[in-house]
């Protein structure tokens, strides 16, 4: 078998073509394509779980704060009054330990104070069991 391409006939006529058109079989299979692409469903990639709903209990009174300042020398107050060394300081927490629900304990460094006295502060507070305390003022270090 062979193909005569391009060449007239011996009769003067152009050869007849014998190819199908694929045109509209592409574009009815790509419809098919996309209406098969629409019709499932989309998968989604999250684990369904029936959570139940609770109400989160109110508080009904404000926290007790205490505010332990740190000043640049070393000397420590608690809530604005001088504490007279750490025996007075261990007492103070002791107490405020001791308590039903302890108080939060606000501690403020002053940004030119040395390292130890806060740490003396902070590992008293863990040694002596209070739980609720956290650093404040940390916006007097940025520069």
């Amino acid at each position: 078998m062979s193909m005569n391409v391009g060449s007239p006939s011996s009769s003067g006529e152009p050869d007849l073509m014998m190819d199908i058109n694929t045109t509209p079989l592409i574009d009815v299979m790509l419809v098919l394509l996309i209406m098969l692409i629409i019709t499932i469903p989309i998968q989604t990639h999250a684990v369904k779980l029936n959570m139940p709903v609770v109400t989160p209990p109110t508080q009904l009174e404000p926290p007790v704060v205490v505010n332990i300042e740190v000043d640049f020398d070393g000397t420590i107050l608690w809530d604005g009054q001088v504490v007279q060394g750490k025996p007075d300081l261990e007492q103070r927490m002791r107490a405020a330990a001791a308590l039903p629900t302890q108080p939060e304990v606000h501690l403020r460094p002053n940004k030119l104070v040395k390292y130890q006295h806060v740490a003396m502060v902070m590992a008293s507070a863990q040694r002596i069991g209070l739980l609720k305390i956290g650093v404040v003022g940390n916006e007097q270090f940025v520069n």
